[in-house]
């Protein structure tokens, strides 16, 4: 069946409603699943660190990227991750809609300015993650970016090394041991040369969710060993300081 009536029949068989809030989706929009009123009621994360974005301490330097590895120059995300966006995130991830990744990078490209450089590299899943799932999260993102950004995007240039499983449980220390030289990577030779001039040698990985920042890490790490000289972040969602919180 071909990708445009797999879309087809899911707008038949699946109720038009926002993922976020239930309401109706703009008719004019069939295949958005966030409607127009969730999506201005997502809370942009706004400046902090010059590097990561954070939330500055009140005394000090940031101490959230302070460990972060040299080539990892900069992670920016969109929106908080709360009562509008968990579910948004949730539905692209646990729910089989890999289209909501379109209306994430909607969100995206409305918050977060447009890169003059650089090659959309998706966080990759564990094999068997990926095949319960049917598709990369992040690779929806992605490739919907791209297409808003104008911006190649490159899979195959990083991969998994071995399955962390799930790191929900886990402390930050926790999640960055599991993380460790979980990725492998290809450097900038692997690339078609057209994409590769375009973008300057800059790698942009994209993911759903920062929340201790681990996975661009480790995600960082390998590509700077196999050879890119420099690697910048863009991620949807960010998961609040506890401060910062509300019910």
């Amino acid at each position: 069946m071909t990708e445009a009536r797999l879309r087809a029949l899911e707008r038949l068989l699946l109720p038009n409603a926002c993922v976020a809030c239930e309401g109706s989706v703009a008719e004019d929009d069939p295949d958005g699943l966030v409607c127009g009123l969730c999506r201005s009621r997502v809370r942009a994360v706004g400046t902090g660190c010059a590097r990561c974005q954070q939330p500055l301490p009140l005394i000090g330097p940031c101490r959230f990227c302070a460990d972060w590895p040299e080539v990892l120059r900069t992670a920016r995300s969109a929106v908080w991750l709360d009562a509008t966006t968990r579910p948004i995130v949730h539905h692209l991830k646990y729910e089989g809609l890999a289209r909501a990744g379109t209306d994430i990078a909607r969100i995206m490209a409305r918050v977060l300015p447009p890169p003059a450089a650089g090659i959309l590299v998706p966080v990759p899943l564990a094999p068997r993650r990926r095949r319960q799932r049917g598709y990369n999260q992040a690779a929806a993102i992605a490739h919907a970016l791209g297409a808003r950004w104008r911006r190649p995007v490159a899979e195959r240039v990083l991969r998994r090394a071995r399955d962390t499983g799930t790191q929900t449980a886990l402390s930050p220390a926790e999640r960055l041991r599991n993380m460790a030289a979980a990725f492998d990577a290809s450097g900038p030779e692997a690339v078609a040369a057209p994409a590769r001039d375009a973008a300057d040698a800059t790698i942009i990985l994209v993911d759903d969710v920062l929340t201790t920042g681990a996975t661009l890490v480790a995600c960082a790490t390998a590509l700077g060993e196999a050879g890119w000289p420099a690697v910048d972040a863009v991620t949807f969602a960010r998961a609040m300081p506890y401060e910062l919180r509300v019910p």
